[in-house]
C-alpha cells in the first residue's frame, strides 16, 4: 500500500478546506473512530512482527502528519475569523456616547439650597445642631418647663437615654428634637458672651414628631430664622418674611396677613397667612386672600423672641430684642412645585424623583438674589 500517496492526498484535501466545519469533517474522516487512518492503525494487530516493524512507522508517520496538518489548518482559520471579527467590531469614536444614568436632587434639598441662598443675600448665616437633643435645649430654654402645657403641643419621641450628671447631679432627658429651635438657643449662648453680639441665622434641618397623614410625617424638614439685635421690632419681621417669600416664589404680588397667636418662645406671637388661588388644580401663592377667587392659607409661625428665651440664651432682654420664625421646608416645596402628598417625599419612588427631582447639573437657582445688601 502506498502510504505516501495516501498522506499526500489527505494533506491536499486539508489544505483545500476553507472553513472550520470542513476541517472538522476531515478530522472525523481521517482520525475518527471509523476514520481511514484509524482503520490503518487497527490493521497493525494482524501483522507479523516483521511486517509491523516496516509498516508501523509508515502508518504512525501518516497519522502524525494528518494531525499536524489539521491543527495548523484549524489555527489558521480561527486566526482569520478573529481578524475579521476585530475589523467588523471597530468602535467609531465619532459617534456620541450613550447617555449614562443620572441621579437627581431631591426637592427638599433643592428648596433648602434656595432658602439658604436667599437668606445669605440678606446676611444670614446657616447654623446646625444635633438631632438628638436634651429636653433643656428643646423645651425648658424655650420657655417650656416640665409643667408647661405647651409641651403637650408636641408629639415628642422620648429616648431612654439621659445626659451625664452635671455638677449638681442633675440629668436631662433626651428626645428627637421637635423643631430646630434648640439650634437658636445654642447659637445665642455662643454669641452672648462679653456683652453679646448680634445674631442673624437660619437653622434648617430634620425634625421629628409622632404624626402621620397626607400633610404630616414623623420626620420632616424645617427652617427657622433668628435675629437678635438692639432696636428690633415686628416691622423688621414682616419685611424679612415678605422679602424672602417674594424671592422664593419668584412673585412680587405676595401678600401676608399676620394674625395674633400663641407660642411659648415668642411674645407677641403671630401666625403668618399668605394669599393664594387655585390654578389647574393646584394652589398658586400670590395676591391678597381677600381678592376675588383667592383665599388665605396659614404658612408659618413667628413672633418676637420671649424675654425668658433671651435670658436663657444669655442676653439681657432690656438691652436686646429679636424675632424668630419657622416654616416647613416640605410644605414650601409642595406649594412651589405642585405636590399634593407629603408622604411621597419619603417613599423613595424613582418615578416620583424623575418627575419632581432636579438635575444636579441643571437645577433652578436664585443666583440673582433678592437685591438686599448684607
Amino acid at each position: 500500500m502506498d502510504y505516501q500517496a495516501i498522506g499526500q492526498d489527505a494533506l491536499a484535501r486539508i489544505a483545500a478546506a476553507d472553513t472550520l466545519e470542513a476541517v472538522e469533517a476531515l478530522r472525523i474522516e481521517f482520525l475518527g473512530k471509523q476514520g481511514s487512518v484509524s482503520a490503518l492503525l487497527k490493521t497493525l494487530g494482524a501483522l507479523s512482527p516483521e511486517e509491523r516493524q516496516t509498516t508501523g512507522p509508515k502508518i504512525h508517520a501518516l497519522r502524525e502528519g494528518v494531525t499536524e496538518a489539521l491543527a495548523a489548518a484549524k489555527a489558521a482559520l480561527e486566526g482569520a475569523a478573529l481578524e475579521a471579527r476585530l475589523a467588523a467590531e471597530t468602535i467609531d469614536l465619532t459617534l456620541p456616547a450613550p447617555e449614562a444614568p443620572r441621579g437627581s436632587v431631591h426637592p427638599v434639598s433643592q428648596v433648602m439650597d434656595e432658602l439658604a441662598e436667599i437668606f445669605a443675600d440678606m446676611g444670614f448665616a446657616v447654623a446646625t445642631g444635633p438631632e438628638i437633643e436634651d429636653d433643656w435645649h428643646n423645651f425648658t430654654a424655650l420657655n417650656m418647663p416640665e409643667s408647661h402645657p405647651a409641651r403637650a403641643m408636641h408629639d415628642t419621641f422620648y429616648l431612654p437615654d439621659v445626659t451625664p450628671p452635671d455638677a449638681d447631679g442633675n440629668t436631662r432627658e433626651m428626645v428627637l428634637r421637635t423643631h430646630t429651635s434648640p439650634v437658636q438657643i445654642r447659637t445665642m449662648l455662643a454669641a452672648s458672651g462679653d456683652g453679646g453680639e448680634p445674631v442673624r441665622i437660619i437653622a434648617p434641618g430634620r425634625v421629628y414628631r409622632s404624626d402621620s397623614d397626607a400633610t404630616h410625617t414623623p420626620m420632616f424638614h424645617q427652617v427657622e430664622g433668628l435675629v437678635i439685635d438692639k432696636g428690633i421690632h415686628l416691622g423688621h419681621l414682616k419685611w424679612t418674611l415678605e422679602t424672602v417669600l417674594k424671592a422664593f416664589f419668584e412673585r412680587d404680588d405676595i401678600v401676608l396677613r399676620l394674625r395674633p397667636s400663641y407660642f411659648p418662645f415668642t411674645e407677641p406671637s403671630v401666625e403668618v397667612d399668605t394669599g393664594y388661588s387655585w390654578v389647574d388644580g393646584r394652589r398658586v401663592v400670590g395676591g391678597s386672600g381677600d381678592a376675588p377667587g383667592h383665599s388665605w392659607m396659614e404658612l408659618l409661625g413667628s413672633g418676637m423672641v420671649n424675654r425668658h428665651v433671651l435670658e436663657a440664651g444669655g442676653f439681657d432682654p432690656d438691652q436686646w430684642q429679636g424675632f424668630a420664625f419657622g416654616v416647613g421646608v416640605d410644605r414650601l416645596a409642595m406649594l412651589k412645585y405642585g405636590m399634593n402628598d407629603l408622604r411621597a417625599f419619603f417613599d423613595g419612588d424613582v418615578r416620583w424623583l424623575r418627575h419632581y427631582g432636579f438635575s444636579a447639573l441643571d437645577v433652578p437657582t436664585l443666583s440673582a438674589g433678592v437685591g438686599v445688601a448684607a
